[in-house]
């Protein structure tokens, strides 16, 4: 997964407006006077949920994809009120889910459905209509600031402002320690605005999670896991423990060189500045590889030299994704996904280009918003973003409470699952690539390449709520907010700013999830879990080799499993879904380190008698 960016992947807005639609159902037992809830009030409660879902969910996320595919002020406005009457809606509904409480004989279908209707929402609403209109507002405020952000070199000339698109394509391209670091320190001066937002809307956050009976905003967050809060804090240690070895040796090795480069300019500390690892938040190091290449002159698969020598446009991109998820066994796309998705930057508007599925009506009116160039990294973004979409397809059948992915990181692990079967020997099959067989010192270029991406992010991706929830908790103060992250930075990814900064500055704010409030140890667990699956179906397929070469491109034993995994959506606890394709009930790393295992041994050869480590 390519992010942000994720990534990306399901958008905040999406995901908001996906979730925040129920309308509490008349309790009759008002006009008659208290009595007794029964499980079969508790049925009709539920079904009344989903239906009222069904009748607002259209018009809701309307006024989010407007929102972001036309950023004026006033479809800020519509997408605000939109928020705020779901919420209402939500909080509405929790509050009469509570005379459930402790109800006998409920079946376990609707108990799991008012545990899902807890769930609902990352922005959990304050009882307070005044703070829930304010919140509402201020998350469509700070949504508008980052999309449509831009750094002028030179204030009075509209000519030299540069997008959050330009500004990365820079740090991509072009190795220059002075240029990288004016677009980086340009994008992230787009943060500064957004700071004191931001410190109200997390205690409105707060305040929300509290009326709706958790102890603050992470703590609602880390319930929706099917575990204790506190567990989801132990298992994601446990999980970093296992991959760490891995991410420390290849920081190791890329620091060696980018000292080769800027030797007069790095750190002691054992950090990399974070501006010239070729991302803006330096969460993928792929722009990097020219200059990191294991074995230099030993072809690999140039994938962006093949889409523009073949003239892949946007749609052709699409398609090839589609045609894979196709040859699973899964449906072909609708007609309307095409006429109404947004695969290109407008040039006459401004829009939020991050990557981003939608499901716009629960019964197969689905989308995506790309701003899509003829690029390798574009190219696994629309194969990750496809598998938010057959995800949604899949469990379109359920009741709406339960369409959403088992946990949140198996909607972002789907995509990506696909992503690692994007083999040479499959870019061959599709006529990408020329030569299907790589020997030893090209699959190590290979993996470096991917290490890069996805290796790369594992700490960035664990990081970005470990800070928030600080926030929430209290343990990073407001007037702290800039310091904190940058320890996180370094203790985690070892990296570092390569200017100081202060808490006049905000640089929480240029990364888009947080502006846009969408929780983010979702893509730490997929980066997790797509090595899982992978393994999984490899094994369905009956592929014997090492699991870096498998691709199960045309496999409808594994696309069988894979498509029954998806159909279950949230129905039932995440565990036994995970068993269901793997077989085991626990998120297991060991996968990556078996997909990596060639890699690793070359790099610790590579790094034996260096100093590897950083202060943090």
């Amino acid at each position: 997964m390519k992010r942000t960016h994720i990534s990306t992947v399901l958008a905040g807005a999406m995901a908001l407006a996906a979730c925040s639609t129920p309308q509490a159902p008349v309790d009759p037992a008002a006009e008659s006077g208290p009595k007794a809830a029964t499980a079969a009030d508790a049925d009709t409660f539920i079904a009344d949920v989903n239906q009222d879902i069904r009748d607002h969910y259209v018009e809701d996320v309307a006024a989010q994809w407007v929102a972001a595919t036309y950023i004026t002020p006033d479809t800020g406005l519509l997408e605000s009120k939109a928020n705020e009457r779901g919420l209402i809606r939500l909080k509405d509904a929790i509050e009469s889910s509570r005379r459930f409480d402790g109800v006998q004989d409920i079946s376990p279908e609707t108990a799991r459905a008012i545990e899902m209707l807890k769930r609902q929402s990352s922005m959990p609403a304050p009882k307070d209509p005044d703070h829930l209109a304010e919140m509402a507002e201020i998350a469509s405020r700070l949504g508008a600031a980052y999309g449509s952000g831009k750094y002028c070199s030179d204030p009075d000339d509209k000519s030299t402002c540069k997008n959050l698109n330009q500004l990365s394509e820079v740090m991509a391209e072009d190795r220059d320690w002075n240029t990288d670091l004016e677009a980086w320190q340009g994008w992230h001066s787009v943060g500064n605005g957004m700071r004191a937002d931001y410190q109200r809307f997390a205690e409105l956050l707060n305040e929300g999670a509290r009326d709706t009976g958790y102890a603050d905003a992470g703590d609602a967050w880390r319930s929706g896991y099917d575990m204790e809060a506190s567990a989801l804090r132990t298992e994601t240690d446990r999980l970093w423990g296992q991959v760490k070895p891995l991410y420390s040796q290849l920081q190791c090795y890329v620091r060696g060189k980018l000292e080769e480069k800027y030797a007069d300019k790095m750190p002691a500390d054992g950090t990399i500045p974070a501006h010239i690892t070729g991302n803006m938040w330096a969460q993928d190091w792929s722009a990097l590889y020219p200059m990191v290449q294991p074995f230099p002159g030993v072809s690999g698969v140039d994938l962006d030299a093949a889409l523009k020598t073949q003239d892949y446009s946007a749609e052709k991109m699409v398609r090839s994704a589609e045609d894979f998820y196709q040859s699973l066994g899964m449906p072909a796309l609708p007609d309307s996904f095409y006429e109404r998705s947004m695969l290109v930057r407008p040039r006459d508007r401004d829009v939020v280009c991050h990557a981003s599925a939608w499901d716009t009506n629960l019964e197969g009116d689905v989308r995506i918003k790309m701003c899509i160039k003829p690029t390798g990294e574009d190219f696994n973004t629309i194969y990750h973003e496809l598998g938010h979409i057959y995800y949604y397809l899949a469990y379109n059948h359920l009741p709406p409470l339960f369409q959403t992915g088992a946990h949140d990181g198996f909607h972002e692990a789907i995509g990506d699952t696909v992503q690692l079967n994007l083999t040479p020997g499959y870019l061959h099959q599709i006529g990408l690539t020329g030569d299907a067989k790589a020997d030893e010192k090209a699959v190590i270029n290979t993996q470096m390449q991917l290490a890069l991406a996805k290796v790369a992010f594992l700490p960035f991706g664990k990081l970005i709520d470990e800070w928030r929830w600080g926030v929430f908790d209290g343990t990073i103060s407001s007037d702290s907010y800039n310091a904190a992250w940058w320890q996180l930075r370094q203790k985690y990814q070892g990296v570092s700013s390569p200017i100081e900064r202060t808490e006049e500055n905000f640089d929480p704010g240029a990364k888009y999830h947080v502006p846009g409030n969408t929780p983010y140890m979702r893509y730490f667990l997929a980066h997790i879990l797509q090595f899982q699956f992978q393994r999984s179906l490899c094994e369905a397929a009956g592929f014997k080799g090492p699991l870096h070469e498998c691709s199960v491109y045309g496999n409808k034993q594994a696309g069988e499993k894979f498509w029954a995994m998806l159909g279950e959506g949230a129905s039932q606890p995440w565990p036994e879904t995970l068993k269901q394709l793997t077989g085991q009930e626990q998120m297991d790393a060991s996968a990556i380190l078996d997909y990596f295992a060639p890699l690793n041994e070359w790099l610790v050869q590579q790094n034996e008698g260096k100093e590897c480590g950083w202060e943090g």
